[in-house]
């Protein structure tokens, strides 16, 4: 089964079209959270992973934008990208967004699909993935996991051996098996192409992976990040892309929105 794995999305359509385009196939879209916020796009991006999405997890920015929660804990600009977002909102899309379920979250697996004589085989290899989706921790929906010392007690605690999370818009993860604990970080060969990397997930670690930020990265790489889960191989692709990065600032500026949120595309950070 593979999994397209997208996270912060941030009301970037340019990023968003990209990193689709760029996906190929995959079984299920499983998205982390805050699909709005920062972003001069809410309803076009929304209205795109709505009919796609597989599990959609609540992120700090969607409960915010959605009156779930008070935009008071933001910065000033976050929270007047909250404000404008409130309002742009569609009805249909503010209540898609309210409904939005907290973390973790289990997937479902694929299963084989009915026929008349269902294949027994295919039957009696179907297994529940042994994976749960957050936005933040596994331990706390608002938490952010930057480091192996905040990585620490959710790989212990956490209710799977994998936790997909995003949060911080960095891309990649933190392993543990035994008394080893590693930092997993993409190693990519360019700064302004289509990359990816892939790294293995031994059944005998535990793993949190971070697919990155689609529309906004704050890892120093402007690209579009994502991530693909492949249960059958074990395995996570990471991935950068390139986008209309002047078209995706411009509809910041057009829509009024602080000016450091368009510049900071451009930084990655």
């Amino acid at each position: 089964m593979r999994a397209l794995v997208i996270s912060d999305i941030h009301a970037n359509l340019e990023a968003l079209t990209a990193v689709l385009a760029a996906a190929g196939t995959y079984d299920q879209l499983w998205n982390l959270g805050d699909v709005v916020g920062y972003g001069g796009s809410p309803n076009q991006v929304i209205e795109i992973v709505r009919p796609l999405s597989s599990l959609d997890v609540r992120g700090n920015h969607d409960r915010v934008c959605c009156g779930l929660a008070s935009a008071l804990g933001f910065n000033p600009v976050a929270r007047a990208a909250a404000l404008w977002t409130q309002n742009e909102l569609s009805p249909e899309n503010h209540e898609w967004l309210k409904a939005m379920a907290q973390g973790p979250i289990l997937p479902q697996e694929l299963v084989p699909e009915a026929t008349s004589e269902p294949d027994a085989e295919a039957v009696a290899e179907h297994h529940p993935l042994d994976v749960s989706c957050v936005h933040g921790s596994p331990l706390n929906e608002d938490q952010y996991i930057l480091n192996m010392r905040d990585a620490w007690a959710p790989l212990q605690q956490m209710i799977s051996d994998i936790t997909f999370f995003g949060h911080t818009h960095v891309q990649g993860g933190f392993t543990s098996n035994g008394a080893e604990w590693h930092e997993i970080r993409p190693a990519y060969r360019s700064r302004n192409e289509a990359d990816s990397c892939t790294v293995k997930l031994p059944e005998t670690s535990r793993h949190l992976i971070n697919p990155g930020s689609v529309g906004q990265p704050r890892d120093y790489d402007w690209r579009a990040a994502f991530a693909i889960y492949d249960s059958d191989a074990a395995e996570v692709t990471y991935h950068r892309v390139p986008y209309d990065l002047t078209a995706s600032q411009g509809r910041i500026l057009m829509a009024g929105l602080p000016e450091r949120l368009a510049v900071r595309l451009r930084e990655g950070r």
